[in-house]
Order: C-alpha cells, then sequence, then structure tokens
C-alpha cells in the first residue's frame, strides 16, 4: 500500500514545485517587455519629440536662454554667476560647486535647524557670517536687516535672480563704485525688475547678469586720472 503511493506522491511534489516556476516565467516576459517599452518611450521616443517641437516654437529656449554681447556669449538668462567687484550687483551665495558651477548644480541640503547652516563650519560660511560680510560690503549698520535671499542659497545653486529688496541695498555700493548718482542707478534696477510670472506665480526679481550689462552700457565706470 505504501509502496504504489509513492509514485503519486512524487508526482504531486513535483507539480507543485513547477507551478511557482511557471507563474514566475509568466511574469518574468511581461516585466522584461515593460522595461524595453518604456525605455524606448521615455528614454528615445519624448525626447525626441520635445526637441522636435520645442526647437523650432522655443528655439532661444531650445538653444538655452544665451545672453550675448558683441557676439559672444557671456552667459544665461537661466544660469547665475558670481559678482564680486564692487560695481556690479551680487548674486544670492551658492552651493553648486565652487559657487554657481552648472555641472554641480544643488544646494546645502541643510534643515533650518542645522547648525551648521546658521553658525557655519571651516570650509562652509553660514548665515551669521554671510550677513557680516554684506552689511560691511554694502555699508550697512551691524545690525541692519537684511533680506533672506542675501545669506541664503538657492536649491538649485543657479539662481539667476535676487529679490528687489536685495538690490536696492547694494544701490549705494554701485553708484559709488561708478562713481553715478544713486537715483540713476535705481531708476535702471526698476526697469530690469520683472514681477510675477503670468502676474501670479513666483515674486518680483531682477535679473543680475542682465542688470550688469545694462549698467556697464548706460552706466560705466567713471575712470579718474591720476595725477
Amino acid at each position: 500500500m505504501n509502496g504504489s503511493d509513492e509514485p503519486a506522491e512524487r508526482c504531486t511534489a513535483a507539480a507543485l514545485s513547477a507551478i511557482p516556476f511557471a507563474k514566475f516565467r509568466n511574469q518574468l516576459r511581461p516585466a522584461i517587455l515593460s522595461v524595453i517599452v518604456l525605455t524606448v518611450l521615455t528614454g528615445c521616443v519624448f525626447p525626441l519629440l520635445l526637441f522636435a517641437v520645442g526647437r523650432p516654437l522655443f528655439p532661444r529656449q531650445a538653444g538655452g536662454t544665451l545672453i550675448e554681447r558683441g557676439g559672444n556669449v557671456v552667459g544665461s538668462a537661466l544660469i547665475g554667476q558670481e559678482f564680486s567687484r564692487p560695481e556690479y550687483f551680487h548674486s544670492r551665495p551658492s552651493a553648486a560647486g565652487n559657487g554657481y558651477d552648472g555641472t554641480s548644480s544643488g544646494g546645502t541640503n541643510l534643515g533650518p535647524n542645522n547648525p551648521k547652516l546658521k553658525d557655519g563650519a571651516a570650509d562652509f560660511p553660514g548665515i551669521r557670517q554671510l550677513a557680516a560680510e554684506y552689511r560691511a560690503r554694502n555699508g550697512l549698520a551691524p545690525d541692519a536687516p537684511i533680506p533672506i535671499d542675501a545669506v541664503t542659497r538657492s536649491g538649485s545653486g543657479l539662481d539667476p535672480h535676487i529679490s528687489p529688496d536685495n538690490a536696492a541695498l547694494q544701490v549705494a555700493r554701485v553708484a559709488r563704485a561708478r562713481g553715478v548718482s544713486e537715483s540713476a542707478v535705481r531708476r535702471l534696477v526698476d526697469r530690469y525688475t520683472q514681477g510675477r510670472q503670468f502676474g501670479l506665480l513666483g515674486y518680483r526679481r531682477v535679473p543680475v547678469l542682465p542688470l550688469n550689462l545694462a549698467l556697464d552700457e548706460a552706466l560705466p565706470k567713471v575712470r579718474t586720472e591720476s595725477r
């Protein structure tokens, strides 16, 4: 009796062990096909479609929104640059590489309660140090309030804009360094101040690179003759 039951039991065990493999094989094929199809659609078809549509409809944006002066590319309207000379408006701090590195876009990833964000470290100026440098650079009182974008890095590290309040506090320094009136510099800032996108999104902002280029054209630095 026991001997006659052994073949049946072996057949049942073999059949049961084959079921999971059959299910796995049936699931493996659509999984592989899904990866291939999605890779072709999202990695090839969609980018090519965007390129085909974007190039003729938005040639400037598709080309990087480049800014040219005298036939030479001096930057992009979408990527900020670092300015340090006193006769120029300065961009907000950047954590992208060594500062505004287009190949290392990113922020500090420090939370608001992280002491390093406020107090800094040996190789990382914190908000306190940035605020002190900003006040000294622009001739402000040690306790003068300053806008938040003057002492914090943007999430991308490539922000091409500063706030109107930030620009307003730099007017006196720029005018003094160029030997022109503050009112003339302020009028130029007002001309380049941009409103909310579509009248709804974001905040009013000032593009730093176009403003500095306009300064060189409209209000060039006055050169004093040395005696």
